[in-house]
């Protein structure tokens, strides 16, 4: 079994349900997730004239490979309803893996760990709350070192579940 850390995002529609849905997908079809961050609002980054996204990060339990996978994130995004249309857009759902134990991969589908991982708080905020001590296999650093030293200055707001 590996031990695979997500950040699931949403900034569209009911932001709140689409992360519930996609943990509910996730368990269904790729392991057990037996960690997750609160809930973090966060300005969009990169294309940012877009709403706020909600962030959460999760810890899964899961026997597929990297790439089966990534590749069963994806279709749960396609099935919650995510359309493909502008890079860094908005979007309903997203799903990226961030670490999977201390694998180091990059072909043309997956790159772990996620090559951004380190210049962005709205990923490393939320993983730090739930594995602060985990050592990033290429930088050498724990997540809470690499919060630490991360020159991103995006607003990162923890917030409580919104109601029903």
């Amino acid at each position: 079994m590996s031990k695979a850390y997500i950040l699931m995002g949403s900034n569209l529609g009911n932001r709140y349900s689409y992360l519930q849905q996609a943990q509910q997908f996730i368990e269904e079809q790729c392991g057990n997730i037996f960690s997750h961050s609160s809930l973090y609002e966060t300005s969009a980054w990169g294309l940012t004239d877009q709403p706020a996204f909600l962030n959460q990060a999760i810890t899964l339990k899961t026997s597929l490979s990297p790439e089966t996978l990534m590749q069963s994130l994806l279709s749960i995004e396609e099935k919650i309803g995510r359309k493909r249309t502008i890079k860094m857009g908005p979007r309903i759902i997203d799903l990226d893996i961030l670490l999977i134990d201390d694998i180091i991969l990059n072909t043309p589908g997956l790159i772990l760990p996620h090559p951004a991982l380190p210049e962005r708080r709205f990923a490393l905020i939320p993983l730090n709350e739930i594995a602060p001590t985990l050592l990033h296999p290429v930088e050498k650093k724990t997540i809470s070192e690499l919060l630490s030293s991360c020159t991103d200055e995006l607003d990162v707001q923890k917030i409580s579940v919104p109601a029903p």
